[in-house]
């Protein structure tokens, strides 16, 4: 069984966000065709349970499906911010916290974004900072090109920046603490509000050496990327055929097209594939696979 989903398009005031799987309560994503269609992804893991999450997946996460997938178009800058751990955001609101990983499908010419703090402050100095806005003046820039992946663990300060087309992999989660937003109103005409205590406490300020992901890429092998405890990814980038043996990965597959277009085959069942599209294996699958038309065929995979 292949799963498809209605995407869901989010206007923002920095671009726009299509939510091509979603087990967020408010924005449900919705089986598109199929015996299923029309169940929400959370009733359909109730249906399914461990023959869709996985056996250890549907012991943590019961009925609600626990990644968030979306593709993000910034044009313009994203409000500086930071996302609570699991402890601190159940501890704080009673909701899950944020772990996410961003891989840059597109950037224009000296397209960047912020990652990290550049150098060591205090939390006094934060507090100074917002509020006189010079708080990007601390935060690690980095010019970004397709392929670039940046993992931001809980606590790690960021925000996009124009010119860059973001997929994105996290928690099912809206926990944002934002820092900075540039005194522009929200679509609303409003301001919208600063977190600046939590996020003064939610904060790493640490300052690490890297903040980029590396990883070396590779033809027609599949290429690890993030290994966290809420979700693996790789990258799998196809001229020819491919097998993925999933008999012992006791989770589901999400299948994250980036580039060109092909065909995904579970058993008797195959769906195309093409970008910005998304397609969810469950967990009862055997194996899946993959084959590139002639253009090439550039995915994102991601599990438990």
């Amino acid at each position: 069984m292949i799963y498809s989903f209605e995407p869901i398009l989010r206007p923002m005031v920095w671009g726009s966000e299509l939510w091509v799987l979603s087990g967020y309560p408010e924005r449900l994503s919705v089986v598109a065709d199929g015996e299923h269609k029309g169940l929400t992804i959370n009733e359909l893991v109730a249906l399914e349970k461990e023959r869709l999450l996985g056996a250890e997946g549907y012991r943590r996460f019961g009925d609600e499906f626990p990644l968030l997938i979306k593709f993000l178009d910034v044009h313009a800058p994203l409000s500086i911010q930071v996302h609570p751990s699991e402890e601190f955001a159940q501890a704080r609101q009673g909701l899950h916290g944020k772990t996410e990983m961003w891989y840059v499908v597109k950037a224009e010419r000296d397209a960047e974004l912020l990652a990290g703090f550049a150098r060591q402050i205090t939390p006094e100095e934060y507090v100074r900072r917002v509020t006189d806005g010079s708080i990007t003046d601390v935060i690690a820039r980095h010019k970004i090109e397709a392929g670039d992946v940046f993992f931001i663990p809980t606590g790690r300060v960021h925000a996009l920046l124009p010119g860059a087309y973001i997929a994105e992999i996290q928690q099912t989660s809206d926990s944002t603490y934002r820092i900075w937003d540039y005194n522009r109103p929200g679509l609303d005409g409003r301001l919208r509000p600063l977190h600046t205590e939590l996020a003064k406490e939610a904060l790493d300020y640490k300052v690490y050496p890297e903040y980029r992901t590396p990883y070396s890429k590779q033809k027609d092998a599949e290429v690890g990327l993030v290994s966290c405890e809420y979700f693996n990814t790789s990258l799998l980038e196809l001229s020819a055929p491919f097998r993925k043996d999933l008999s012992a990965l006791d989770s589901f597959l999400i299948v994250m097209c980036l580039e060109g277009s092909g065909t995904l085959r579970c058993g008797s069942q195959e769906r195309p594939l093409a970008p910005d599209g998304c397609l969810l294996v469950p967990a009862s699958e055997e194996s899946a696979e993959f084959v590139p038309s002639g253009d090439g065929l550039k995915m994102l995979l991601c599990h438990l």
